[in-house]
């Protein structure tokens, strides 16, 4: 699951991250098969995705870092106070509020990054995707605005 060495056209290419949500032990095939999937859903493959994110809870996740060093890409963390502002109009669980203090952690993972990398609004790409152990949510950058 390595990105193909084709070259990058940032103007015209789609960027998409992925905020991604899992349970403890979650293993790296489990996320890569589910990340995979999300991505060709869309059309996409991992030579769109330019950063992961998840939950400061989940930061020392064997899982996600073996991800993220498998892809070659940074995986971002935030607290459940900074995805306050990402969690209108997503589906929250009773669990993940419990286990980590925030409702839902794919979807507002996913827009909280793809905001920060794109200085604008974030959109997500449908709805998540999830297996028995993980979810995983889009969301597209947005490009800078530079008028």
């Amino acid at each position: 699951m390595i990105p193909s060495n084709a070259p990058r056209h940032p103007a015209v290419a789609v960027q998409v991250v992925a905020g991604l949500g899992c349970r403890s032990g979650c293993s790296v095939e489990d996320l890569s098969t589910l990340l995979v999937h999300s991505l060709q859903a869309h059309g996409l493959t991992v030579d769109n995705l330019t950063g992961l994110a998840s939950i400061a809870h989940k930061r020392d996740e064997p899982g996600l870092l073996a991800l993220a060093e498998r892809l070659g890409l940074q995986l971002s963390c935030f607290s459940a106070e900074e995805l306050l502002p990402y969690q209108q109009g997503v589906q929250g669980s009773p669990l993940a509020l419990a286990a980590t203090g925030s409702p839902a952690i794919a979807e507002p993972c996913a827009l909280a990054l793809a905001e920060r990398m794109g200085g604008n609004t974030a959109r997500l790409l449908g709805e998540k995707t999830r297996n028995a152990s993980a979810t995983c949510a889009l969301a597209s950058i947005a490009p800078k605005d530079v008028s």
